[in-house]
């Protein structure tokens, strides 16, 4: 989507419609009767990385599509419009396939995106820590050199995927020898190395991805578990944190869509008092709003992944940031009166629509809190005073 064109590509049109196609196979029934059995969604995500979907964002060289973001983008939104959101989308290919394929050795890339780009292997990302929350600068997971590498300590939590992850990426912190200050760095984890614990959270959530506690004690890695410089971490770790927004934004918009179109089939199919509840404007009113509401926040998130594809970070930042929140907003919003739409029967399982409540509500806090995102834009995007 270039400066002045409103309309995507013609093959990301095509794109988007076949990955449609595959979500319809499986769509909300499958999602929902996986997660209530506590599974994952195995057979979805690999024949999505099959079909070469999961690794469109990655370079042909090593086995992904060498497209965008932004394609990356429609395909979650589209797998999330058809019922069956895959959260690990946002992690595996988006952030640390983007960190790995922009600041990854050789070795690092052959060794991990074949496997991101099929969906036969994944990594997730961890940043967040108890007491730093959104605070990046207070991360207190640190990583020592040793004779032959680093040993990494620390905790970390809610991070999504753990036990179907092959590795974790680990924002931890390296101390600078002049000045003795901690800067932070990125480290491949696998999850199977010695020290290296992770606990589960329960969460009231509907979801086969499930969130962690992780426990890293004196977890020894080799040199090359470090991704990048060490001293431009925190540049590597924005090129991966606005895919991730963008990601999130795409999540919460392909869920928007899920919902609305179940409430306008049924405000179209259920009649009282002779007609279609649809003519009433105290439910198409609500309804037409939800669908402007929609159509701005996919602007936004298209405008974001444009800019970072084009290699503009810092004009990306603020229109992910952007997208990310107002997605996040017509997502509640559309998954309510939704439910509203459909009374009693929004919150009856066979509707499809009662977990998704729990679901939505969790984009106004993650991958960067509502809050946070005021605070950039006001700091960034208006030029007030700094609130922290």
């Amino acid at each position: 989507m270039n400066a002045m064109n409103f309309t995507e590509p013609e093959e990301r049109v095509a794109l988007r419609a076949a990955v449609a196609e595959l979500g319809k196979k499986y769509g909300y029934e499958y999602y929902a009767k996986q997660a209530r059995a506590g599974l994952k969604t195995e057979e979805l995500w690999a024949e999505a990385g099959r079909l070469g979907y999961l690794g469109v964002n990655l370079p042909e060289e090593y086995g992904g599509g060498g497209a965008g973001i932004a394609d990356l983008a429609a395909v979650l939104e589209e797998l999330a419009a058809a019922g069956s959101p895959l959260l690990l989308m946002v992690v595996s290919p988006a952030i640390c396939g983007t960190v790995i394929s922009r600041f990854g050795t050789d070795e690092q890339k052959k060794r991990w995106l074949p496997g991101i780009a099929d969906g036969s292997r994944r990594m997730v990302f961890a940043i967040t820590e108890p007491d730093a929350g959104s605070n990046s600068h207070k991360i207190t997971t640190t990583a020592k050199r040793d004779a032959d590498g680093w040993v990494l300590s620390g905790r970390k939590v809610y991070i999504s995927g753990v036990d179907e992850a092959d590795a974790v990426l680990v924002v931890g912190r390296t101390e600078d020898a002049k000045t003795g200050k901690l800067k932070p760095a990125l480290f491949t984890v696998p999850t199977d190395t010695p020290g290296f614990e992770y606990k589960q959270i329960d969460m009231d959530i509907v979801s086969p991805e499930k969130q962690f506690g992780l426990f890293l004690d004196d977890v020894h890695l080799p040199a090359d578990a470090l991704v990048g410089e060490e001293d431009a971490a925190i540049a590597q770790l924005f090129a991966g944190l606005n895919p991730e927004r963008i990601m999130g934004a795409s999540f919460s918009l392909g869920i928007a869509r899920y919902a609305l179109g179940k409430a306008v089939g049924y405000a179209n199919e259920r009649k009282v008092w002779g007609a279609p509840i649809g003519t009433h404007q105290g439910l198409a009113h609500p309804l037409a709003e939800i669908k402007i509401e929609l159509e701005l926040a996919k602007l936004m998130t298209q405008k974001a992944a444009s800019l970072y594809d084009s290699g503009d970070d810092f004009g990306a930042g603020e229109s992910a940031n952007m997208a990310k929140y107002a997605a996040a907003e017509v997502a509640i919003r559309a998954v309510d009166q939704a439910v509203q739409t459909h009374g009693g029967n929004g919150l009856a399982s066979e509707y499809g629509l009662g977990t998704l409540v729990t679901a939505v509500r969790l984009g106004r806090i993650a991958p960067v809190s509502r809050e946070m995102v005021l605070n950039f834009v006001g700091q960034h995007s208006l030029g007030l005073p700094r609130s922290y």
